[in-house]
């Protein structure tokens, strides 16, 4: 397949995090890479959905994982053959590709079964082995075709299959005569040279085909008897040798395809797949969609090639935070405006990062410098995460470039910024309805602290009351998490959107308690007067207190 490069943000992606993927996806195709496409890590909370409703722009396509799959190394360009084919005919389009296996299909692309040299070689030996009386399924057009004949006469539907039964009329008459006798219910096929006395017998015993080899022709009194008694006359090209061992490649791929060979689909992970791959004969797999029609082969060669993606990384940039599987594919970007964590690469990549309040204010600032103009819904899109990840450009953690790309993008778009950042924060606010798990991992980010992880969640609402009058049924999710992740808190940062100050539920190991100093109101619950930034004010404080209870 062709290469496909993913710009993506962290799981339980935030608005920040998806307009800047599309907004940055947007940029790469407008300079003229094609391959550039945004995708995202995780369901769109409900902010992020009302936008991308709002102004009526698709979502970007959703990846809840990068785990190695057969669509990232599989050969999509691949030749098929239908069943009636021929094997010789197969053969020929299989010199013709570097894959050298060919998949059998219907006349409605649905996979049959799969042609590759070993299985038609020893299909071809079984005929040609002189120890056993063999017959095979062919067609005269099938035959004609391998040989490159010249029609003389042929009798009735020349398409239609038959269990042929092969001579070569070499022996004398007599004898020749009485081996027609004993295969007289069969469908004779004879191939002869010259010689116009077996010529005759055939004719006279009304076999299915008669081949005269080395372009010899019958004469007129004989067509007109093969005519009489319906006997079909075709002439090689070839000796009668040549011809004899031809005639076997004349069966269709129907009868030569292994039908042992498993299908795996382009979702398929590596992992399944390989044992699979290595007991195949051929160490060839058809790859098939949902309708079992093919789409592609892959091969244990495939496994050994870069994959046919590659990563560009917004609005974080540490591996805790990243789409499952992200280490197994080259990063070639990464932008982002948090603090600076560890995400190895392999090689030297472009890493842009600013203190800045917002992704999509660099994304934004991007476009200025490639001197290209904004299309006016992503500009749409990337004020909203503006005012988004700045809380209507009131966080501690705007800046004036902030505020001036804000206003830069208000004037593309002739949207108010008071108005639209009110209606997005109020489209994020809501809680009746919404479950205490979907809440926490809707903006979910994982930290790491030499040897300790801790999630932080973080809601804006406009009263943070009705968190707390379901402060159990968050106690109890928040406990869930910190298990999963084996970690030594979870927390869940409730901003409150119009005092621009927070309160934080937290489920910790005892003994982490007596490090937290945030003055407590009650049980598990802190208040945060004027904290309104996870990124600015909350992780560099708690991680003050993660590192006195570390030492």
């Amino acid at each position: 397949m062709e290469k496909t490069v993913y710009i993506i943000g962290h799981r339980n992606p935030d608005t920040d995090a998806v307009v800047s993927a599309v907004g940055y996806a947007t940029l790469k195709n407008l300079l003229g890479y094609k391959e550039y496409k945004a995708a995202r890590a995780g369901h769109l909370n409900p902010q992020t959905a009302f936008i991308f409703e709002k102004f009526g722009i698709p979502r970007p396509e959703y990846l809840p994982d990068l785990v190695p799959k057969v669509k990232y190394f599989m050969q999509d360009k691949v030749e098929t053959v239908t069943a009636d084919v021929s094997v010789w005919e197969a053969i020929g389009k299989m010199e013709k590709t570097e894959i050298r296996v060919l998949p059998v299909v219907d006349s409605e692309g649905k996979y049959l079964s799969l042609l590759h040299y070993s299985g038609f070689a020893r299909g071809v030996l079984t005929i040609l082995n002189p120890e056993k009386k063999h017959r095979f399924s062919t067609s005269i057009s099938l035959i004609q075709k391998t040989l490159n004949a010249q029609p003389i006469y042929i009798a009735g539907d020349a398409d239609k299959t038959f269990n042929a039964s092969i001579h070569v009329g070499s022996s004398s008459t007599e004898s020749f005569a009485k081996r027609l006798e004993a295969h007289a219910s069969e469908d004779i096929v004879v191939i002869s040279s010259d010689r116009e006395d077996i010529q005759r017998i055939c004719i006279e015993h009304k076999v299915k085909l008669l081949i005269t080899t080395s372009n010899c022709v019958i004469d007129k009194e004989l067509r007109e008897l093969a005519e009489t008694n319906k006997v079909s006359v075709i002439v090689s090209p070839y000796s009668t040798s040549p011809t004899s061992m031809l005639i076997a490649y004349s069966m269709p791929v129907s009868v030569m395809g292994d039908k042992e060979i498993v299908t795996v689909h382009e979702n398929d992970t590596i992992s399944r797949i390989k044992d699979i791959l290595k007991n195949a004969h051929c160490k060839y797999l058809p790859v098939v969609d949902d309708e079992n029609k093919v789409i592609g082969i892959i091969s244990e060669h495939d496994l050994m090639k870069e994959p046919n993606v590659e990563v560009i990384l917004v609005d974080h940039n540490e591996i805790t935070q990243a789409v499952e599987g992200i280490e197994h594919y080259k990063i070639q970007e990464v932008i982002d405006h948090h603090r600076i964590g560890s995400i190895p690469t392999k090689n030297p990549i472009t890493f842009i990062n600013r203190p800045v309040g917002s992704t999509s204010t660099q994304i934004a600032g991007l476009y200025k410098e490639y001197k290209i103009p904004i299309p006016k819904e992503v500009a749409a899109l990337l004020l909203c995460g503006i005012l988004s990840d700045t809380l209507i450009l009131q966080s501690a953690t705007v800046t004036d470039t902030d505020r001036d790309m804000a206003e830069y993008l208000s004037s593309i778009t002739d949207l108010d910024i008071r108005e639209l950042g009110n209606e997005i924060l109020m489209a994020g606010s809501k809680v009746g309805g919404r479950s205490a798990s979907e809440i926490i991992h809707q903006d979910m980010k994982e930290y790491t602290e030499g040897k300790l992880t801790y999630t932080a969640s973080q809601i804006e609402v406009g009263n943070p009351q009705e968190i707390l009058d379901r402060k159990a049924e968050f106690m109890e999710e928040l406990a869930v998490e910190r298990r999963a992740h084996k970690g030594l808190f979870s927390c869940l940062l409730v901003t409150d959107i119009t005092k621009l100050s927070s309160v934080l539920l937290i489920d910790c190991d005892s003994k982490f308690i007596q490090f937290i100093t945030f003055p407590k109101m009650e049980d598990g619950v802190y208040y945060l007067q004027d904290v309104v930034s996870r990124k600015k004010q909350l992780i560099p404080l708690i991680t003050e207190q993660v590192l006195n209870y570390s030492n």
